[in-house]
């Protein structure tokens, strides 16, 4: 746990922060979530490609070939996060790399405007560098929260940044969806809207970028071995993290669970659209109705871990999560899809925030948040890598969407099964710092 914490940031600094989540969320819901699937799916169709998308001298299945992608560049960032981290945090400049990842984040979807059915792969290669960026500038992010927000207000700050986000991207969406109303039937609509995307991102961005503040010359390290130290810093957090039960378990759950939601995040429109066969507008529909839904779940899982706990409300949420997925299994209408997505989007930006800043309070007081929230970002990056990857070999295995979900439910499970052992744990723990 945390010892004593520092003093909240001003509200222009700590806004500032969440004005992020509003500028690169617009990536997750129209590029991973809404368009891109429905333009992709338009594009690499089984009428147009009866024998699957032709790649390395095989065809694959084209949604299990968009999943390898994801897992790929997410494979990248894991790899690339300790480096980068332990540069940011040597030369004090974490904010000049925050920026760089979310340029390239931005550019790789503007790009995406120019692929059609003759440019699958370029598509294929925009949406991994696009999600590279994404993750890449995450990082970052996320290790400014414990320096800008005292402990007491790191569940209110988390969320607010979710929230940002869900409205930000809602309205994205809801421009995206005039260009459709205004185009039905013209493609040119969704490539407008990636176009407007990279805009968008890399434009608000330069709100956090002038409110973040650089690190301090007192609390920059000397620049020695750069490029291994990340790595290095990674083991001594794994080192740290034996002599932390409460942190280490919690980690564990979050890295069985966190596959489970991340993944269901990136194929739940897929879903719709090979199983349910709904047309995009109804789609659309959807994926902004889940983002106003996720507002409000952001909002009410702060709260509630105030008067239940942190873990407590996780777990909870894991359990929706597993109920979420076996109705999946079992769907077969329309409106059952629509259920399902409105409890997706109560759960979904609820347990991210609270993940996020339920690691802040586990974290010891330090000055090395990079480092932890290195550990931690890749955590989730290799998570989501598994996910996918699972999720896409099932499917390119069997050809059913359907049978991918039965192993994000044995995801959940043990992610539960942790987060009971960390609850354990912490009562063992103020057990014994009582009896002391």
């Amino acid at each position: 746990m945390r010892g004593a914490s520092r003093q909240t940031a001003s509200k222009k600094v700590t806004n500032g922060w969440a004005m992020y989540d509003w500028a690169n969320s617009v990536y997750n819901l129209v590029i991973t979530t809404t368009f891109f699937p429905a333009y992709y799916a338009y594009i690499s169709s089984a009428q147009k490609f009866p024998d699957g998308i032709p790649l390395f001298g095989r065809h694959f299945v084209n949604t299990a070939l968009k999943n390898y992608t994801f897992a790929t560049a997410l494979l990248i960032v894991a790899i690339l996060s300790p480096i980068l981290s332990s540069i940011a945090d040597y030369k004090g400049n974490k904010k000049n790399f925050m920026r760089f990842f979310c340029y390239m984040g931005a550019i790789s979807c503007s790009l995406m405007f120019f692929v059609d059915e003759k440019s699958v792969i370029f598509g294929l290669f925009c949406l991994m560098m696009a999600c590279v960026g994404f993750y890449g500038s995450q990082v970052f992010y996320n290790s400014y929260l414990p320096e800008i927000a005292a402990e007491e207000d790191m569940d209110r700050i988390s969320a607010r940044g979710f929230s940002f986000g869900y409205i930000g991207s809602v309205i994205m969406q809801l421009i995206g969806f005039g260009f459709v109303l205004a185009m039905p039937d013209n493609p040119f609509a969704l490539k407008l809207t990636f176009l407007l995307v990279g805009f968008w991102w890399a434009g608000f961005a330069q709100i956090t970028f002038k409110a973040l503040p650089m690190s301090s010359k007192s609390e920059r390290k000397a620049k020695v071995n750069v490029l291994s130290n990340g790595f290095k810093e990674l083991k001594l957090v794994w080192h740290k993290l034996q002599e932390m039960p409460v942190l280490k378990s919690y980690l564990g759950g979050y890295f069985f669970y966190s596959m489970g939601v991340q993944t269901v995040m990136l194929v739940a429109i897929d879903f719709g659209i090979k199983i349910l066969n709904l047309p995009d507008t109804n789609l659309i529909i959807v994926a902004v109705i889940i983002q106003l839904v996720a507002i409000g779940g952001a909002i009410l899982m702060s709260r509630l871990t105030t008067r239940f706990g942190n873990v407590q409300v996780l777990l909870g949420a894991v359990f929706l999560w597993i109920i979420i997925c076996i109705s999946a299994y079992f769907m077969s209408t329309e409106f059952q899809f629509y259920i399902l997505a409105a409890l997706v989007g109560l759960v979904m930006g609820g347990i991210q925030a609270v993940s996020r800043s339920t690691y802040s309070k586990f974290m010891p007081e330090t000055k090395d948040t990079a480092s932890f929230f290195s550990f931690y970002d890749v955590t989730e990056k290799i998570a989501l890598v598994i996910g996918l990857f699972a999720f896409g070999l099932i499917e390119d295995i069997t050809n059913s969407m359907r049978n991918s979900i039965l192993v994000l439910i044995l995801f959940f499970v043990i992610g539960a099964v942790f987060l009971v052992f960390t609850l354990s744990r912490i009562k063992k723990q103020k057990a014994h710092q009582n009896f002391v």
